[in-house]
C-alpha cells in the first residue's frame, strides 16, 4: 500500500512538467517567430546627420554668341561689281570687302560738277550786274537806277549764291556716294556670314540690306541663357558657372555671370530672364549659335551640418495600434504614436524634423539654410552630427 501514492502521482507530475514544457516552448516560439523590432508594425528608416560640403546650382539653356558682331550693309542701291570676302575670312578694319558698280555714280558726279560751274557763273554775273548798278547810282546821285532795280539786282545775286551752295552740296553728296560704293569692314574680325554674290542687285529702301555679318573676336564669347523666374533671385553678378555643348560632350567649359536681365520674356506661359555669361574661347572650340546647357553655382558651403530633404518632410504616421503595455511583445516592438505629435514651438523661419530615440520618434526644431534639392544645410537648433534623423516609415509586410 505504501507504493500506491507514488505510482499514482508520478504520471501526474510527468504530465505537469509536459504541460509546463509545452507552454514554455509556445512562448519561445512566439518570441522567435513574432516579427522582431520595428518589423512588427513597421519600421522607421533613418539616416545620420553629417557634416560636409554643399554646392547649390541652377540649370539654364541658351546659345553662344560673339560679344561684338556687326551687320555690314550698303546705303546705296546698285549692282555688286566685286565681293572680296568669304565666310571664315579674317578681315581688318578698313579692308575692302565688296564694291558696287559706280558707273551711274560717276555720271552723277560729272553732272553735279557741271551744275556747280553753271551756278558759279551765275553768281559772277549777278555780282557784276549789281556792282554796275551801284556805280551808276553813285554817279547820278541816286537818280538812276531806281531803288526797286537795285533791290532786284541784290536779290538776284543772293539767289545765285544760294544756288551755288546747293550745287556744291550736291556734288559733295555724289562724290561721297562713290566712296560708299566701296564697302569696307568696320572692325577687325571674322566673317561669319556672307549673304551676297557678284552681280547681285542691292536695293537700299526703308532698311539697309545686310551683306556680311562680322564677329570682332571669337576668343571671347558670351552665353545667353534663360533663367526661370523661380531661380533668378539667386543669380548674382560674378557667380561661377559651367556649361556643356553637344559638339564636346565630354568637356565642361567655365563661365562667369556678367549680366542679369531685368526685363522678362514669356514663352508658353513660362517667364524667364535673359542672363549673360562671359566665356573664354582661346582654342576656338566654341562657335556662335551653339546650344549650351549651363549650371550656375548660386551657393557654396563647406563643413556644414547636412540632412536629407526627406527628413524635413517626414511626419510620423497616425492611428497605429499599440501592443499591451509591459508585455514581451510591447518591449520588442516600437510603435508609432496613436495620434500625430504636436509640433515644437519654434521661432519664425525654423523647421522641424524627427530623430529616433529608444525606438520612438522625437521632434527636434532646427533652422535651415540652403538646399541642393537632395540635402539641406542646418544652421541652428538641437540637431548634432551623428543623430539618426527619420526619413520615412515603412509598413510591415502583411
Amino acid at each position: 500500500m505504501t507504493d500506491m501514492p507514488s505510482a499514482i502521482f508520478k504520471p501526474a507530475g510527468k504530465r505537469r512538467w509536459l504541460i509546463l514544457a509545452a507552454a514554455l516552448a509556445t512562448i519561445v516560439l512566439a518570441v522567435v517567430l513574432w516579427p522582431a523590432g520595428d518589423d512588427a508594425k513597421g519600421r522607421y528608416l533613418t539616416e545620420d546627420a553629417a557634416t560636409g560640403g554643399l554646392v547649390v546650382t541652377i540649370s539654364a539653356n541658351g546659345t553662344l554668341q560673339p560679344i561684338h558682331s556687326v551687320d555690314v550693309g550698303s546705303e546705296l542701291s546698285g549692282t555688286l561689281e566685286a565681293v572680296l570676302a568669304d565666310d571664315n575670312d579674317r578681315v581688318r578694319k578698313g579692308q575692302v570687302i565688296a564694291r558696287l558698280d559706280t558707273s551711274k555714280l560717276q555720271d552723277a558726279v560729272v553732272k553735279s560738277r557741271a551744275a556747280l560751274a553753271q551756278a558759279e557763273a551765275t553768281v559772277a554775273e549777278s555780282r557784276a550786274n549789281l556792282a554796275r548798278l551801284r556805280h551808276v547810282a553813285a554817279l547820278s546821285g541816286g537818280k538812276v537806277p531806281s531803288q526797286s532795280e537795285l533791290e532786284t539786282a541784290e536779290a538776284t545775286s543772293q539767289r545765285a549764291v544760294a544756288n551755288e551752295a546747293s550745287a556744291r552740296a550736291t556734288l559733295k553728296t555724289d562724290e561721297t556716294n562713290i566712296t560708299k560704293a566701296t564697302i569696307r569692314s568696320p572692325i577687325d574680325g571674322v566673317v561669319l556670314i556672307r549673304k551676297v554674290e557678284v552681280g547681285q542687285t542691292v536695293v537700299a529702301a526703308m532698311t539697309t540690306p545686310v551683306l556680311f555679318t562680322i564677329a570682332e573676336d571669337l576668343t571671347k564669347m558670351e552665353l545667353d541663357v534663360k533663367v526661370d523666374e523661380a531661380d533668378v533671385a539667386a543669380v548674382r553678378l560674378g557667380q561661377p558657372a559651367s556649361f556643356t555643348v553637344a559638339a564636346w560632350p565630354k568637356r565642361t567649359f567655365p563661365a562667369t555671370i556678367n549680366r542679369v536681365g531685368i526685363g522678362s520674356t514669356v514663352t508658353d506661359n513660362v517667364v524667364t530672364y535673359k542672363t549673360v555669361l562671359d566665356v573664354a574661347n582661346d582654342d576656338l572650340a566654341l562657335r556662335p549659335g551653339m546650344t549650351a546647357s549651363a549650371r550656375i553655382v548660386t551657393a557654396r558651403r563647406d563643413n556644414v551640418l547636412l540632412v536629407p530633404n526627406a527628413a524635413l518632410r517626414f511626419v510620423p504616421p497616425t492611428g497605429a495600434e499599440a501592443a499591451p503595455a509591459g508585455s514581451v511583445v510591447s518591449r520588442l516592438i516600437p510603435r508609432p504614436p496613436r495620434s500625430a505629435p504636436q509640433k515644437l514651438k519654434a521661432a519664425a523661419g525654423a523647421s522641424q524634423l524627427w530623430v529616433l530615440r529608444d525606438g520612438q520618434p522625437v521632434a527636434v526644431a532646427v533652422e535651415t539654410g540652403v538646399s541642393d534639392g537632395k540635402r539641406t544645410e542646418i544652421t541652428g537648433g538641437e540637431l548634432k552630427a551623428g543623430m539618426a534623423v527619420i526619413t520615412d516609415y515603412q509598413e510591415a509586410a502583411k
